[in-house]
């Protein structure tokens, strides 16, 4: 198989991968039923009794938090009959209340009111025995993830050394500015592959090739589900897209001068920048289909930001990711008709494809591996360069982690 050649010999995914249903029907199960995936910001569930509902692998499934403040995720049916509970996100009092026949559940899951059923005969009915099934959740430094196998790893693991190369951001303290919907006729893996890699970089995103120039990205992979690059530095432009707000306070020279790219695994696509961050979580709805929802995200350091000052932002990346979703979406319909047959790929422009072909190949034969990463960011790969400002991890960061 071509997926599991090295990189020097490998070949891209089948057309099947992307556009058959019965493919499609299998990844839900073996790749998003078995992986931490992403159904938020944290944000998102700060406000007391804030609850989200969101799809995970074809579950419906409800994030709240209890009366303590504790993360809790629930399986959205009642288990009376199965009637789901929550439409859409909401805010909740002390109880979860099933619209059918009024049986309520507490905040932790728990059954605590059963109107005018345990009067009605019911023999050897114990409560305790039907609250809500609850499903494995986290938050990750700004984002929130559910899991719904219990033999996953840890989410820690499951991300590796990244809690260490993000450490400097201090993520866990930034707050969402602006969220957008979006839809895309593509398939949600045409959509991360295509952040993955910067070899369509000249050809489809002129404008950004001059703030993130080929020539200064550099791998950014340790051992972890994830893909990554890093523009080291980042440059301003004369639009100045990328210098209107003010950088993050306290960030290391690598940090304060790079862009991190990063594409956590599965549905993830997550742009650190010194002053944003712009987080794109994929949602599969088909083959064909994908709902992406765009966020993003101002450091505690910056205070008000008036709409124009945004407006540059917010539209240099519109304008970008309309670039990117015309160029899926042909993408899509080349390899739902166009007879194609795997290709080979870049190993400098394409490596992180690779990576990820392969974390896919271990979900679907249930493989637990978590990759290996590059040995150290400062070492030429695949005929790219030496990253000038290498990330490094400090000296507090190593004795904790002793």
């Amino acid at each position: 198989m071509g997926t599991r050649r090295p990189i020097l010999e490998a070949h891209a995914l089948p057309a099947a991968a992307y556009a058959d249903e019965h493919f499609f029907d299998v990844e839900r199960e073996e790749v998003f039923a078995t992986s931490w995936v992403c159904v938020g910001i944290h944000d998102e569930l700060s406000k007391p009794g804030s609850a989200i509902v969101r799809l995970v692998a074809g579950r419906s499934v409800i994030l709240t938090r209890n009366t303590s403040g504790e993360l809790r995720g629930f399986l959205n049916a009642c288990r009376h009959r199965g009637t789901r509970l929550l439409d859409g996100d909401c805010t909740l009092g002390s109880t979860i209340r099933c619209p059918y026949h009024r049986w309520g559940y507490d905040l932790d899951g728990n059954l605590v009111s059963t109107p005018q059923f345990a009067d009605a005969g019911v023999d050897r009915f114990d409560t305790a025995d039907y609250g809500l099934h609850t499903v494995r959740v986290a938050v990750w430094q700004c984002l929130v993830f559910v899991c719904l196998s219990e033999e996953t790893l840890p989410i820690e693991a499951w991300f590796g050394d990244l809690d260490q190369r993000l450490a400097g951001y201090r993520l866990a303290d930034w707050h969402s500015h602006q969220t957008l919907p979006v839809e895309i006729e593509a398939n949600w893996k045409l959509i991360s592959e295509n952040f993955q890699e910067y070899y369509h970089l000249c050809w489809v995103h002129p404008e950004l090739a001059r703030v993130s120039r080929v020539r200064d990205h550099y791998r950014y992979q340790g051992p972890g589900m994830y893909c990554g690059q890093t523009t080291t530095p980042i440059s301003s432009d004369e639009r100045g897209d990328w210098a209107t707000m003010p950088p993050a306070e306290g960030l290391d020279p690598s940090d304060s001068a790079s862009g991190r790219f990063i594409a956590l695994f599965p549905n993830v696509l997550l742009s650190i920048l010194p002053n944003h961050i712009c987080v794109m979580r994929l949602e599969a709805i088909a083959p064909g289909v994908t709902h992406e929802t765009c966020t993003w995200l101002l450091p505690p350091s910056t205070g008000h930001v008036p709409d124009e000052d945004f407006a540059v932002t917010r539209d240099f990346w519109l304008d970008l990711n309309a670039e990117d979703i015309d160029i899926v979406q042909r993408g899509q319909r080349g390899l739902a008709t166009g007879g194609y047959t795997p290709g080979r790929l870049s190993p400098r422009f394409e490596e992180p494809l690779h990576r990820f072909h392969n974390m896919l190949a271990d979900r679907f034969n249930g493989v637990p591996r978590i990759p290996d990463g590059d040995e150290s960011d400062d070492q030429p790969l695949y005929g790219t360069g030496v990253n000038p400002l290498p990330w490094r991890m400090v000296e507090s960061q190593t004795r904790e982690g002793n």
